[in-house]
């Protein structure tokens, strides 16, 4: 029981909750991208290169036998996948270079001294007049 109440406890930080939003939101990123690369970027480049379909490269290494499917390496997955993963990592890269950036904006911004205490703005009035 104790166990299930310290399990609660650390799910229920901010940091978890936070994490497990990420997550979520990064997986539908991910399937975003894959499209994109797939469905956009990919066709014209194969275009360019005289109608080629970059899901179709594939080396043979062992032909079909009867029921057992040919062994094939796709290496035409490969780019893709590696273009999925460039686009990501660089989309990341900005993300957390424009953090950093607000952050140091923020570091960079002069605070505002806190203002003295009533009793040590009376003193320092009493000795501005037996100054004078």
């Amino acid at each position: 029981m104790k166990m299930l109440q310290e399990f609660k406890a650390f799910a229920m930080r901010g940091n978890v909750v936070d994490m497990a939003v990420g997550i979520i939101i990064g997986g539908a990123f991910s399937k975003i991208v894959s499209s994109l690369v797939s469905d956009v970027i990919m066709p014209p480049i194969g275009m360019l290169l005289g109608g080629v379909d970059f899901s179709d490269l594939a080396v043979t290494l062992k032909a079909a036998e009867g029921t057992q499917p040919a062994v094939m390496l796709k290496y035409g997955m490969f780019i893709n996948t590696v273009i999925d993963f460039l686009i990501i990592a660089f989309s990341i890269f900005i993300v957390i270079k424009a953090i950093n950036s607000m952050k140091k904006k923020e570091e960079e911004k002069p605070s505002t001294p806190p203002e003295p205490p009533a009793d040590v703005k009376l003193l320092t009035e009493i000795r501005d007049l037996l100054k004078k």
